[in-house]
């Protein structure tokens, strides 16, 4: 397979930001970079007009770096408490997904793309404390902790007896007939 060098000039995910100078497959350079003017083939006359996309990039950057900080300080400050539903035993009916989190810190005035939040064992399905990590910038991750409260009085859960089961288990033992007698009705 072939491949070229392009210059980007919009950050690309997975690939690099702009003002990068990348090797990729001449298909997708050729079918997609190029002609959604993403990229720009490598050569001199291009060289100047990447290092003020450089420039460009690192003073966006520390832009976006200081408005993480910022939004840092802000989750800081927010306590997250989501109330559900429950059945019996504190069962949730649902779970709290990156959705129900980004909504509600866009409720506190943080507005987030639920992709920059991230739940380690996916949906929340228990009632108590739990952890988010959110990244908001390549050099800041924030811990995020809420809380999942009931909205309802907790029911515990009806257990019965186990001795009533067992005496259930020999009653319909008794009611059987043996095999035997079966056996010779038949016959």
């Amino acid at each position: 397979m072939a491949f070229t060098e392009v210059l980007l000039i919009k950050p690309v995910d997975g690939l690099g930001a702009e003002g990068e100078q990348v090797r990729v497959r001449a298909g997708f350079a050729r079918n997609y970079l190029l002609p959604q003017g993403i990229a720009l083939p490598v050569n001199r006359a291009n060289t100047k007009y990447i290092e003020s996309l450089r420039k460009a990039r690192d003073l966006r950057e520390a832009r976006d770096l200081e408005a993480a900080k910022a939004i840092e300080t802000k989750l800081a400050a927010i306590n997250l408490v989501f109330a559900v539903k429950t059945g019996e035993g504190g069962k949730m009916f649902g779970a709290i997904s990156t959705a129900e989190i980004a909504a509600k810190l866009a409720e506190h005035g943080v507005e987030l793309e639920r992709k920059r939040i991230h739940l380690g064992q996916g949906p929340v399905k228990i009632l108590g404390k739990h952890v988010c990590s959110i990244r908001l910038h390549g050099a800041v991750m924030v811990e995020q902790g809420f809380e999942v409260v009931s909205e309802n009085p907790i029911e515990p859960v009806a257990e019965e007896a186990p001795e009533a089961d067992e005496r259930e288990h020999r009653d319909d033992k008794k009611s059987r007939k043996p095999r035997k007698e079966k056996a010779e009705k038949k016959a």
